[in-house]
């Protein structure tokens, strides 16, 4: 399957369970956006809905956080990864906001990232956000999954990367939905460690998925009082494995007399081979 196609089927699929992708956070109006944007950074959503409440009733605007001291935000946000940090970029974004921009936070990604706090990925999901900007944030979730799902080649081993693939295999328009879509599924179904591979709506058109279910089966009537692992291609035990990596970079389990990878637990008949990941 090409990877056009991935993107048509596996967008399709998740719209079908995710009709109203969009942000997590919430917010009341641009300043708010931006303010729970620079939050999340390294944070959960729901970390950063449970700190904003009495944050945004403390300095309710722009000029109100801008006469304000870090000293005097932070005890709202030390609950937040990197509170010190934070706290001081969003009274430096305040007061940038209110000297040059008279309070109103930017729509242009360039002139976001001017702001203390605003990387790239941040500026382009307010743009997207508040102003319908074209732009595609590549988190870790979209990185992870459009990886797995194979939206992107092996080359892309970079949120950049990725960020670029993704824009030229979709329309522009498509941008923002797509950003949403493979954030709401890596959250909740492509997640890192435990993917829920068995009830995803993608995994039709997914490489991962694909890769997995070509995975040996697993062999019964192995007898661990022979040995740790047994070598099908060789039909013997051995408790000293070898390793190899193969053609994906990825390092496998190896007989240590003939090589083979087609190697299986004698405990459980399970197959040691791993298929390439992204568990981030």
């Amino acid at each position: 399957m090409s990877r056009r196609r991935r993107a048509e089927c596996s967008l399709r699929a998740l719209r079908d369970v995710i009709p109203a992708p969009e942000t997590e956070l919430r917010y009341e109006d641009h300043w708010q956006l931006l303010v729970a944007v620079v939050l999340s950074a390294q944070c959960t959503d729901a970390r950063v809905n449970q700190v904003t409440p009495s944050l945004f009733e403390r300095f309710p605007t722009v000029q109100d956080m801008a006469e304000s001291t870090s000293e005097e935000v932070f005890p709202l946000i030390q609950s937040i990864s990197y509170p010190n940090n934070k706290s001081k970029h969003l009274v430096g974004a305040a007061n940038l906001l209110v000297d040059e921009f008279e309070g109103v936070v930017p729509a242009s990604v360039d002139d976001l990232v001017r702001l203390p706090g605003v990387g790239r990925k941040t500026a382009q999901v307010v743009a997207s956000v508040a102003f319908n900007v074209p732009t595609l944030a590549v988190d870790t979730h979209v990185f992870r999954v459009a990886n797995r799902i194979g939206l992107v080649t092996e080359r892309a081993t970079t949120p950049d990367k990725v960020e670029r693939q993704l824009k030229r295999l979709l329309d522009r328009e498509e941008w923002g939905e797509a950003h949403h879509l493979l954030i709401l599924h890596g959250r909740y179904t492509c997640t890192a460690r435990s993917p829920k591979c068995t009830s995803c709506a993608a995994a039709a058109c997914c490489q991962y998925k694909e890769r997995l279910d070509r995975l040996p089966d697993p062999r019964s009537g192995l007898d661990i009082r022979k040995g740790l692992y047994f070598c099908a291609t060789r039909n013997h035990y051995f408790d000293e494995p070898d390793c190899v990596t193969d053609r994906a970079g990825v390092d496998q389990i190896s007989c240590p007399r003939c090589g083979s990878m087609n190697v299986f637990l004698s405990k459980t008949g399970q197959s040691t081979k791993q298929v390439k990941d992204y568990r981030v």
